[in-house]
């Protein structure tokens, strides 16, 4: 039995394969756009930003109006199902379907005209909502909704689901923005949908169904402005237009393709001001609703206390401006022709509050935040206060505003008899609340059916929506008839049945639909632990110094990453992504994701290696941690970490990355790359002994070009020079401090001081010099020296050298990097648990110390003492803690002739931030232009074959043209040393870390 069975399931694989084969040909043949039907492809577009996962037999990448046409007529002819798909941002599960799904943000995003008089614009579905609000900005005009995913969210995928956001308290909802829509429908007809019962000729017998349901229409449609659920057949009333393209919006998917959206713009409102209301919390907050929506406000936001201790605690103190007391908040925006207008307008509202905690935000700094808090919840409400994972679902639910503050409390009553927890806010002026839910669904859905299923009774006794603005998709269909009745249920479906009669556009959803707890993707993956915890004890190597330090006995790690945050489980880890897509964003200001700016291919997005990456842990699509299609999906990954601070999820892709190919590559061949690069510091260290014979040789271009070659590296790029003294070397030989006067050398080769008395005064300070700067880049921990000595610090480089392992994190051999980091953590252990701070000099090395450490030696004190005391420079200089002493005689040089280029290290911005940096460069009245966005080498990602191109194109997004324009006389300022590299080699620019230009003005 068992071999026929196999036999039997080899040959259902072939024919699947053989009948996708065939549609794609045909596709290819008919359509001639791209077709992709790769592994790797699927698994990219087997889920959006729900719960859902439903592997597709292909991916469409239409460039034009007549592909989509064509391949509509294709696919109807074959009868296989079709799913149109924006940015995949849908939390419902309507973006992901069976047969083949329609990608529109690709190649059909464009403003296609902006009519100021008409005020109406005219856009390809595959529009980035927040692309139209700069075209139509110059005019003085906007679209009105704004979901916070505005950035990176398509304007098809508005229309699909009804999209609201903030702002619909005042200009409404999708549909009431929508004029016209071009459109192709399930029976092959196109057509342009608009009001009046001209339109309805289109649709042979649709008159006839609004003409029969008339008193249904009336009592059970549009009852409330957020009754999304189900199809928005009110729009059909003579009384409201006889409407259809109103009507089309929402339907998700399921009733036409559309191919053009004519949109009704609206005046951009002058002088925002936000008003900030505190009370005792979210349901008391959501009592005072209605009487403060007599008062017009533009946005009426819901903030819960645990939602702002979340962004605290991801962003820093800093990300959050003082609010008034309470547990929970309401954000109210008005506008006026003046700022005196407006602060009456707010003024009103604090007035009309039962609340007496108030606080009126101007358009300004704190303003900003308070609308970050709320544009990054849909990420960060991914996790509840004890860090739980939380799950879509009964994500948007909505119920008339002024029974808003009753359904919060027995919403609550029923998640604490289930004992879930969740982070509730959103859009409470129009009785909307957002919530993600922390139900167990790591085996199955059986609790998810259970809980919904109470929940949507519990909407249904408020009059409300499953849904108030992100459709029901496969999350919320099956419940629909706990608020419909069965003839309304047979309405929606023969309002279907005149465009779509035979279920190929997006089956399963709102009609005939999929059940709750179907096609669930979580369930179906498998756990990967963390390898078990490796512990030792003994005396610490390195000893004391002075007599005075003190070692620590304890240590241990774990064989790769902990990932103590998610119960050392590398399949927790990687679901963090949830699909919220703020990768995809590509606006100035973000660092993540680099290579997706450069190639705007899903492959290469943050949330499209998640997705290969949990099919990996899966296992029945993509085979493995080891599976090719995992490798090729990570192949241009940076590991900048910049998604593990720019996501809101918390996805760490570079960490993820380096776990892989640990568990890949361990106990097996490596690439060569992995020997070259990863082993760099080792390379380095046996240059030190001849180094003039070394940068000699490898100047001679054949050598050098052979070397890169057979090193798995471009050619095109240079190997970097070796440094004819290394700083450890220079400092032995009792390396002097320049600059300083009075100063001379000591007993401690490198100790320079007026005499042994003064330097018992002065702070300590731990100058750990890196392998780069060591042996690449001594210069800078050479100026450290004087810039430290000047402001009064005692400074102590440890006779042992103390690598951090980075370039063998990066290729995933982390083995060696906890040997390496051992050793680290026995040099500056001592003198972290003493409280003397380490100064590192190199960003990427120093993040190490302040993340990746702690994930390797979760359980070792020593790591957590060495990730608290490592600093950079500019921390070093302005905490309070650590800054120079008054007595020190120390004042900040003078920058105020200078004017920079700053490039940020992709890892400082990511771990440290930058905003120290930024902050001493400007006291100092330096004038810089900050980049955002990686440099496009990163460490060895650019050095390496395959990636050069890659490499270019993301300098070129910020780095290369700000060196273009630079002004004679400007500096370049880069503390990294592969931004150093990468501005060198691609634009002949020489850089200064912060520290050599400080030094300058000793």
């Amino acid at each position: 039995m068992e071999p026929a069975r196999e036999a039997a399931e080899a040959e259902a694989r072939r024919a699947a394969d053989a009948a996708r084969e065939a549609v794609a040909q045909a596709l290819r043949t008919v359509v001639g756009c791209g077709v992709d039907t790769s592994t790797r492809r699927r698994a990219e577009y087997s889920t959006d930003a729900s719960n859902y996962r439903v592997v597709p037999e292909a991916v469409v990448f239409p460039e034009s109006v007549d592909h989509v046409v064509a391949a509509l007529e294709v696919l109807r002819e074959l009868k296989v199902p079709v799913t149109a798909r924006g940015a995949g941002t849908s939390v419902a599960g309507n973006a992901v379907g069976p047969g083949v799904v329609l990608d529109f943000s690709r190649s059909l995003g464009s403003v296609l005209a902006v009519d100021p008089e008409a005020r109406t614009a005219r856009v390809q579905p595959g529009t980035v909502m927040s692309t139209l609000q700069k075209e139509a900005a110059p005019h003085g005009l906007r679209f009105g909704p704004d979901p916070s995913t505005q950035n990176r969210a398509t304007l098809g995928g508005m229309i699909g689901n009804n999209a609201c956001g903030p702002h619909a308290v005042a200009y409404g909802r999708t549909a009431d923005n929508v004029v016209s829509l071009d459109v192709v429908d399930g029976r092959g007809r196109r057509f342009t949908a608009g009001a009046g019962d001209p339109t309805f000729a289109a649709v042979p017998g649709l008159a006839e169904l609004v003409r029969d349901n008339l008193a249904l229409i009336r009592t059970e449609f549009g009852r409330f402005g957020r009754q999304v659920s189900g199809y928005s057949l009110e729009h059909l009333l003579p009384e409201n237009g006889s409407d259809l393209a109103k009507a089309l919006v929402g339907t998700e998917g399921t009733v036409v393709t559309v191919l053009e959206a004519t949109l009704r713009l609206v005046p951009t409102p002058g002088a925002p001001t936000l008003v900030v209301l505190g009370y005792p919390d979210m349901a008391t907050a959501a009592d005072d609703v209605p009487a403060l929506l007599e008062h017009q406000p533009l946005a009426i936001e819901g903030l819960d206390a645990r939602l702002v201790d979340v962004v605290r605690r991801a962003h820093g103190a800093g990300s959050v401006p003082p609010l008034p007391q309470g547990g929970g908040w309401l954000m109210i925006e008005v506008g006026g022709e003046t700022q005196a207008e407006a602060l009456a307008r707010a003024g009103a509202i604090v007035a009309a509050a039962s609340t007496s905690a108030s606080d009126v935000l101007p358009a300004g700094p704190n303003a900003t935040k308070m609308w970050k808090i709320r544009a990054d919840g849909a990420g960060l409400a991914g996790r509840t206060p004890s860090g739980e994972q939380a799950w879509p679902g009964w994500e948007d639910s909505a119920v008339p505003p002024e029974r808003l503050g009753d359904y919060l409390r027995d919403l609550d009553t029923l998640m604490a008899r289930y004992g879930v927890d969740g982070l509730p806010y959103g859009h409470f002026g129009d009785g909307c609340v957002h919530l993600r839910i922390d139900i167990p669904l790591e085996t199955s859905g059986s609790v998810l059916r259970t809980f919904m299923t109470e929940a949507a009774e519990l909407v249904a006794k408020y009059g409300g929506s499953l849904s108030g603005e992100h459709g029901d998709g496969r999350a919320r269909s099956e419940l629909l008839p706990l608020i419909y009745s069965p003839a309304a249920i047979r309405l929606l479906e023969q309002f279907k049945a005149l465009f779509d009669p035979e279920d190929l556009l997006n089956p399963g959803v709102v009609v005939h639909p999929r059940a709750v707890d179907e096609d669930l993707r979580r369930p179906a993956a498998h756990t990967v632990r963390s390898r078990l915890p490796i512990v030792s004890t003994g005396p610490v190597p390195g000893g004391a110094r002075e007599g005075k330090l003190h070692g620590v006995a304890k240590r241990a790690g774990y064989a790769g990453f902990s990932f103590r945050h998610d119960h050392h489980d590398l399949t927790t880890a990687a679901h963090r992504c949830v699909g919220v897509g703020k990768c995809r964003s590509v606006e100035p200001g973000q660092f993540m994701c680099p290579s997706y700016a450069a190639t705007r291919d899903e492959k290469d997005v943050t949330r499209g290696r998640a997705r290969v990456l949990q099919e990996a842990l899966n296992g029945t699509l993509v085979g493995g941690l080891s599976a090719p299609e995992l490798r090729e999906s990570l192949d241009l990954c940076l590991s900048c970490k910049a998604c593990s601070s720019d996501c809101p999820a918390g996805v760490d892709m570079a960490q993820y990355k380096s776990e892989v190919l640990h568990r890949t590559y361990k106990g097996r061949l490596r690439p060569v790359d992995h020997y070259a690069l990863g082993w760099l510091p080792r390379w380095a260290r046996l240059a030190g002994g001849m180094p003039r014979f070394l940068n000699k040789v490898l100047g001679v271009p054949v050598i050098a070009k052979a070397v890169l070659w057979a090193g798995g590296m471009d050619t095109r790029r240079s190997v970097p020079k070796f440094a004819d003294v290394p700083f450890r070397t220079w400092w032995k030989r009792g390396g002097a401090t320049h600059g300083v006067p009075g100063l001379r050398i000591l007993g401690t080769p490198g100790r320079a001081a007026h005499n042994d008395a003064e330097l018992a005064r002065r702070p300590k300070v731990v100058l750990w010099t890196d392998s780069f700067s060591d042996s690449l880049a001594p210069s800078v921990p050479q100026a450290a020296v004087n810039v430290l000595t000047a402001a009064g610090y005692d400074v102590i480089v440890p006779d042992e050298s103390a690598c951090c392992g980075l370039t063998w994190i990066s290729t995933g051999q982390l083995d060696g990097a906890r040997r390496r980091l051992e050793g680290l953590l026995s040099v500056l252990g001592p003198y972290a648990v003493n409280g003397i701070p380490i100064l590192g000099l190199e960003p990427s090395c120093t993040a190490v110390l302040r993340s990746d450490l702690v994930d390797l030696f979760p359980e070792d004190p020593r790591a957590l003492a060495v990730r608290d005391a490592a600093v950079t420079l500019a921390e070093l200089l302005t905490r309070p803690e650590t800054a120079p002493s008054a007595e020190s005689g120390w004042t900040m040089p003078d920058l105020s002739d200078v004017t920079a280029v700053v490039q940020p290290h992709c890892h400082q911005y990511s771990v440290m931030g930058y905003g120290a940096d930024r902050a001493l460069l400007e006291s100092a009245g330096a004038t810089i232009k900050v980049l955002s966005g990686c440099c496009g080498l990163a460490g060895n990602f650019g050095m390496q074959k395959g990636h050069y191109e890659v490499s270019v194109a993301v300098a070129e997004a910020a780095l290369l043209p700000a060196l273009r324009e630079a002004a004679p006389g400007d500096v370049f300022l880069a503390d990294g040393f592969s931004c150093r590299t990468q501005a060198d080699q691609l634009a002949g620019v020489q850089g200064k870390a912060l520290v050599e230009l400080l030094a300058e003005r000793l």
